[in-house]
């Protein structure tokens, strides 16, 4: 279990938080100490998980973001330092499925869609808050992934691939800031009872899956100060650091 106030005083920004995994990690958050920025596509979105934010004692901050705006996601790095001046800790967990579709069958638009959300939303995000994280004195950027980026699961190449190059982003990234106090690692959560993991695989029973909540206890110990790791992907299944090998 992390330790009361944890991250007292800080600033904690989670994307697609209005349900499922970022919604869970948002209240962990924010139970640790941490004020927390919550982004989904719309403000109503995320009620539910800033009342229950606000009904454990902490601080919710809404803003409606759409991952495939980049202008959007630049104004919004601009706001989000007008208003608090710093970022200590980034969660990084909006994702879009898309409805499975085999390779030769993928719609151009769901494509863009999948991409613009899961890796250039992710790179807009860096440019627009990665100042911020930087002046952090113990700044974390946790990035979550998915093991279908290195599974071949058929139906699933639009989301594999923009999961495959975030890892690869990610990686270059952790590499820049090394020398700094800034950590930059990838977060594996496996089978959990979410909606996107029930889209994807309608056929497997989920009930003995991962609940959010768990999930969230996991990320919440990548983003603490304590964390000496970079450059790695933690994997919820297995509970430890992995290296993101390359092909044998």
């Amino acid at each position: 279990m992390v330790a009361e106030n944890a991250l007292g005083g800080r600033i904690a920004l989670v994307t697609g938080a209005s349900r499922g995994i970022g919604a869970a990690s948002a209240l962990a958050l924010a139970k640790a100490g941490a004020e927390v920025v919550v982004t989904a596509r719309s403000l109503e979105g995320l009620e539910p998980v800033s009342q229950a934010i606000a009904a454990a004692g902490g601080k919710a901050r809404p803003f409606a973001l759409d991952m495939r705006d980049g202008a959007a996601i630049a104004r919004f790095g601009e706001t989000v330092e007008e208003r608090f001046g710093r970022l200590d800790v980034l969660v990084a967990n909006a994702g879009l499925l898309g409805s499975p579709a085999r390779a030769v069958e993928i719609d151009p638009q769901a494509w863009k869609d999948i991409i613009a959300v899961n890796l250039t939303g992710n790179v807009d995000l860096v440019r627009a808050l990665g100042p911020l994280l930087a002046r952090s004195d113990a700044g974390r950027a946790v990035f979550v992934t998915s093991g279908l980026a290195w599974r071949r699961q058929p139906g699933l190449g639009a989301y594999a691939a923009s999961k495959a190059a975030l890892n690869a982003f990610v990686e270059a990234y952790a590499a820049e800031t090394r020398d700094g106090p800034l950590r930059v690692n990838l977060f594996s959560p496996g089978a959990v009872r979410t909606e996107l993991y029930a889209n994807a695989f309608p056929q497997n029973d989920l009930s003995a899956a991962a609940a959010p909540e768990e999930v969230a206890e996991a990320l919440l110990a990548c983003c603490l100060p304590s964390v000496a790791e970079t450059g790695k992907v933690w994997d919820f299944r297995s509970g430890r650091w992995m290296e993101l090998m390359p092909p044998a």
